[in-house]
């Protein structure tokens, strides 16, 4: 891969280049900001989080890191996909604590996302079923996190987690449903 593309500067990165992750984010900061503004825009109005804070705090997290080494684009995607839903997920916590057991910040499960009805949930509402679909399986949380916070396609996330298209789709399928059923039980 040449020194211009994502994955030839994710290995210029690995190899020592102090320069390359710099250049990486000039190159990727449309697919990040996108990435960003996709998992932002259901945001309550006077959240002080916003699509470029977003980008740039989780891609400070994941260059801040010592070991931090990327197989190729998707891979890169997936971790940044994963780093801003961690961020949220924090961002959650703080505003929730700050306001001591008042409203967590809320964020709307577009309705193709998870279920046909429009569910209203919190982050932290749905970071914890996350963690319960997590214990039951791994791969199926992977895939949420993927295809939710990170916005890639069946297809792509075949390709990070080197599974056939249709598996994937089978278990996006089950996992939409295992949420929608956790999520609508923790609302009651």
């Amino acid at each position: 891969m040449g020194g211009d593309s994502i994955t030839g500067l994710l290995l210029a990165h690995r190899e020592g280049d102090k320069d390359a992750s710099e250049r990486l984010l000039t190159l990727a900061y449309n697919e990040l900001h996108q990435m960003a503004h996709r998992q932002l825009q259901y945001r309550r109005p006077g959240q002080t989080l916003n699509t470029t804070g977003l980008v740039h705090e989780a891609y400070i997290k994941l260059f801040d890191k010592s070991d931090s080494s990327f197989n190729d684009r998707i891979h890169f995607y997936a971790l940044s996909a994963k780093a801003m839903r961690q961020i949220l997920v924090d961002y959650a916590r703080k505003v929730h604590a700050e306001k001591r057991g008042g409203k967590q910040h809320r964020t709307d499960l577009h309705p193709s996302m998870i279920s046909t009805a429009d569910t209203n949930v919190e982050i932290l509402d749905i970071d914890e079923a996350l963690k319960k679909l997590h214990e039951l399986s791994p791969r199926m949380a992977q895939i949420v996190e993927l295809r939710f916070f990170g916005g890639m396609s069946i297809e792509e996330i075949a390709a990070v987690l080197s599974l056939s298209s249709r598996t994937v789709d089978r278990d996006w399928l089950k996992a939409k449903s295992f949420l929608y059923l956790v999520l609508a039980e923790e609302s009651k």
